[in-house]
């Protein structure tokens, strides 16, 4: 009976190591994969997808930026995930990113994304005794001036900006990239329910075939 019962228990052990490497295979494929958007706003073509979630809330940033934020300064952070299921990476031009906001009912502007330096200098080093979310318009682009005094303190902020911002402007095949992009709309929140957001510059690495721009409408989710 003994030899019987450590056979059954020998087999038992079997099973239970088979399936918990299963089980552990199974994990560590998942996590090879892209990662799915957590979004609020859609746009897909290509075999590329961006989602945009605007962080219009203070409590949005402290995890990013455990002291000051950009949110105090009037500046919004768009949080974009861009999803590649191309065979091939893809390049994102950045610095051509733009927002397009309705100042009003006959004029719109639209906006630069911000640098780290942009950021972390309206953040740290304004100190024009006004209130950034009192209305203006239009809304001021960044311009050359005079740089005042980088202390520690703006360099460690701005590393902050840097660290949750877009980490690369290549997204290899398969995969997600995520992070911020900024734009100073002094407070001005509302601006962005009629919002629209282009991305127009990407290209697939390999063939060098220039992706369709993305133009996503804030006002509806999703883009043209």
């Amino acid at each position: 009976m003994q030899t019987v019962y450590y056979s059954l228990m020998k087999k038992l052990l079997a099973v239970v190591v088979v399936v918990f490497l299963g089980i552990l295979l199974g994990r560590v494929a998942f996590g090879q994969q892209a990662k799915p958007l957590r979004t609020s706003i859609l746009d897909a073509h290509e075999g590329v997808t961006i989602g945009v979630e605007p962080w219009t809330q203070a409590n949005r940033y402290k995890e990013k930026f455990p002291k000051k934020t950009p949110f105090t300064a009037g500046i919004v952070a768009l949080r974009l995930s861009i999803r590649n299921d191309n065979e091939e990476a893809v390049k994102l031009n950045l610095h051509r990113i733009r927002l397009l906001v309705q100042l009003d009912q006959d004029n719109k502007q639209e906006l630069e994304a911000l640098t780290a330096d942009d950021v972390a200098d309206a953040v740290m080093l304004r100190q024009n005794g006004k209130d950034p979310t009192a209305r203006r318009l239009p809304i001021p682009s960044p311009i050359s001036r005079p740089k005042p005094t980088r202390d520690k303190n703006w360099e460690e902020f701005h590393g902050d900006c840097q660290n949750a911002g877009m980490p690369s402007s290549v997204i290899g095949a398969h995969s997600t990239m995520e992070g911020l992009v900024y734009f100073d709309l002094r407070g001005e929140w509302d601006l962005l329910q009629t919002a629209r957001l282009y991305v127009p510059d990407l290209q697939r690495m390999t063939s060098k075939e220039a992706i369709s721009y993305f133009d996503i409408d804030f006002s509806r989710g999703t883009g043209n």
